[in-house]
């Protein structure tokens, strides 16, 4: 692994109708859209595993239990965490937190972006291992689909308006009042909606 001192987590809820891609799942009915993150999901940690960067954790929520989530650890040899209780920036300082006891810095991606590829992984963990505090890579929509840090700033994602297109820029006026150094990546996308769903299947993403 070219990054030992590193790890890559995975947010990921399990894949039950009406409890994931909810917006999704209004469009194209909740089963189906639950499938299509399973499918999503899928993709994103063969990716990561195959690319032998760093070791693979899945942070599940509300827990470990769910079938596809033992299925996932037979298959891939991740491992599997619960994750933190909260809104989702305590859940993201919460994983890093008890992450970074064990590693030097770490990733936190998420299940539905269909375009991260090992190179964007490489990226950020290089950014990281170089020094930088932090390094995210935003999406269209305002969010981000990957964020990575070497601290556990606790103040880094309190009172962020998650799920609005105001959360990019909120963390990036965080991260000056902080005074951590940072490193953006190109924006990505991921599938929230209908038309994501779309996109991703007329570029045999799904």
């Amino acid at each position: 692994m070219l990054y030992p001192r590193g790890r890559i987590i995975i947010f990921a809820k399990s894949p039950v109708p009406g409890t994931c891609k909810t917006r999704l799942g209004r469009d194209i009915g909740y089963p189906r859209a639950a499938k299509v993150y399973r499918e999503l999901l899928s993709r994103n940690i063969e990716m990561a595993v195959n690319a032998n960067l760093a070791p693979v954790h899945l942070w599940c929520a509300p827990d470990t239990q769910h079938a596809f989530f033992f299925h996932c650890r037979r298959k891939w040899g991740v491992r599997l965490r619960r994750q933190p209780e909260g809104n989702l920036g305590q859940k993201m300082q919460g994983a890093l937190r008890r992450t970074l006891r064990r590693c030097d810095y770490a990733l936190i991606i998420g299940g539905d972006c269909p375009v991260l590829e090992p190179d964007h992984l490489d990226d950020a963990l290089d950014a990281l291992h170089e020094g930088d505090d932090c390094v995210f890579s935003p999406t269209e929509d305002g969010g981000y689909a990957l964020v990575g840090s070497r601290i556990a700033a606790p103040r880094l994602f309190h009172n962020i308006r998650w799920s609005t297109p105001a959360v990019m820029s909120q963390t990036r006026r965080r991260l000056h009042r902080l005074q951590l150094s940072w490193t953006l990546l190109p924006k990505v996308w991921d599938v929230d909606e209908r038309v994501d769903y779309l996109r991703a299947k007329r570029k045999n993403l799904l």
